[in-house]
């Protein structure tokens, strides 16, 4: 990644949204900021909410012309037309998902920390590979991807890398030369005016 090039903005929805006002939310975040792709991370595993949500954030990214993915559910990223799938279970499920869903569609890999993981899943096919939490949560095992891997990465793998997980201005500012995407969800979501906060992080990008 040369100096000049900025990381690109990669949305992730909140675990659970209301579908009566979160289209509109996201409609005003993507009229604001360039967007490179969203990906729907909904908690839930009930199809018909699923598909409800998925249909109605279709509608909103693709009148934008931008691509929606969706966490792990590869039948329904086909079934509903949406651009690909974010696999969660690092490289295991990469080259059967690149072969079902095809050369065209958008299929990522969340592999927490893992070097090993990322390289496997660039290997099978994934056409970006996602590290986190690169920022301390209570949630899940204390695990954090550290800058070295996001270095390590950038100078050593061709596959696009995205930071994610309880980012900060500070993190996004030392991160910036060394990801490609940075993963950004419930740092905006969970304040009045998530526009208006994804511009302040997004500030940090050239830092």
């Amino acid at each position: 990644m040369s100096d000049i090039e900025l990381p690109q903005i990669y949305l992730i929805t909140p675990p659970e949204i209301e579908l009566s006002s979160f289209p509109d939310q996201l409609a005003a975040v993507l009229d604001t900021a360039d967007i490179a792709c969203v990906r729907l991370a909904l908690a839930t595993r009930d199809e018909d909410r699923l598909s409800r949500a998925a249909d109605a954030l279709r509608e909103v990214t693709h009148a934008r012309d931008v691509a929606i993915v969706i966490d792990a559910h590869v039948i329904l990223a086909e079934r509903l037309g949406l651009d690909g799938v974010h696999l969660t279970d690092g490289a295991r499920s990469v080259a059967k998902t690149r072969k079902d869903l095809g050369k065209d569609a958008i299929v990522g890999a969340f592999c927490s920390a893992s070097s090993h993981e990322g390289m496997s899943a660039a290997e099978n096919g994934a056409d970006y590979v996602s590290f986190g939490p690169v920022g301390t949560t209570p949630l899940g095992d204390g695990t954090l991807a550290e800058q070295d891997l996001f270095e390590w990465w950038s100078q050593m793998i061709e596959v696009p890398v995205v930071a994610e997980g309880a980012l900060d201005v500070d993190i996004i500012a030392k991160l910036s030369p060394f990801t490609d995407f940075f993963g950004i969800g419930e740092e905006i979501w969970r304040t009045d005016d998530p526009a208006s906060k994804l511009k302040d992080l997004q500030a940090a990008f050239s830092a």
